[in-house]
């Protein structure tokens, strides 16, 4: 019964701290669109479900864009686990995770779209929970684009001491170790609001790794298909324990400038599973904007 009022307490503070900086604000976005300047906030939840369980977050953020190319923004997760009924000796696991600071660039030209975004994250959360490392981390990635019509190819290309989360795979562990990471993929608009993607990923540790579980404590299955997660707390090994790769796919619908929803599946081939994700979207800042128009259009 407490796990679920402190569950309900956390909902209810991010959910209250995004209504509050929707009255308060006048200007906002979320990682705003080219040409955007001024203050950006955006809120989130999301989770993914496979064999091993589920995990779940819930994450608002607040930044400032300095000009249409350069932006940076603060936020915080709050994650929920819920092992499966198969994970025997494991219990849910909710908790704070670690506070990040991004920095952002952004350049549209008719080659190629170039994104570039470094994040850093303070190693504030629980490591034994698997929400944090214990040690300061981060993640480089720089992003590639260029639409074809209704269609629009990309490419992902990063370096980083942690594999980070993602909206379609929210990940039933952490890591510490040196990585490089890339993501190949496409977008199609559908239908007006409907939009379809598909893309490959590649993960590829080097050096010694540590893996965090959000399982633990352990499980009484046997380890397969190399997840360490599954047993150990913490595990640390050769590249190998830490590496990944697979395919994904997603449908996404925007029906207001302010709101995303989006439905993925996710194949992880090395690990032989298969999650699939939910996230919802809500764009704060342009809330806020919107506001303040209204707001002084009345009182013309």
């Amino acid at each position: 019964m407490s796990n679920r009022r402190t569950t309900l307490g956390l909902v209810l503070l991010v959910v209250v701290s995004s209504a509050l900086l929707a009255a308060q604000s006048t200007q906002g976005a979320k990682p705003a669109a080219q040409g955007d300047k001024g203050f950006t906030s955006y809120a989130e939840f999301g989770g993914t479900s496979n064999g091993d369980g589920q995990v779940y977050r819930l994450e608002s953020s607040i930044g400032y864009n300095f000009s249409q190319h350069l932006g940076m923004d603060v936020g915080v997760p709050i994650y929920f686990v819920r092992p499966s009924g198969a994970t025997t000796g494991s219990s849910t696991s909710n908790g704070l995770g670690n506070p990040w600071l991004g920095l952002h660039l952004k350049f549209n030209n008719p080659v190629a779209n170039f994104g570039s975004a470094l994040t850093g994250f303070a190693p504030t959360a629980d490591s034994k929970r698997g929400l944090s490392t214990g040690r300061a981390t981060f993640d480089w990635t720089n992003h590639f684009d260029h639409a074809f019509s209704r269609l629009t190819p990309f490419g992902d290309v990063g370096v980083g001491n942690t594999i980070t989360d993602s909206r379609l795979f929210m990940r039933p562990y952490t890591t510490l170790g040196f990585n490089t990471h890339f993501q190949a993929g496409a977008n199609y608009d559908l239908w007006k609001i409907f939009s379809l993607g598909g893309s490959g990923y590649d993960i590829l540790p080097a050096g010694q790794q540590t893996v965090f579980s959000r399982l633990a404590p352990a499980s009484a299955r046997a380890r397969s298909h190399g997840r360490v997660f599954q047993q150990n707390q913490q595990t640390t090994g050769s590249a190998d324990i830490a590496k990944d790769n697979g395919f994904s796919a997603w449908v996404e619908a925007d029906p207001a400038a302010y709101l995303d929803f989006e439905l993925g599946y996710t194949r992880s081939v090395y690990y032989d599973l298969n999650s699939v994700s939910f996230t919802v979207g809500v764009d704060v800042g342009h809330l806020a904007r919107r506001r303040a128009s209204d707001s002084v259009s009345t009182n013309r």
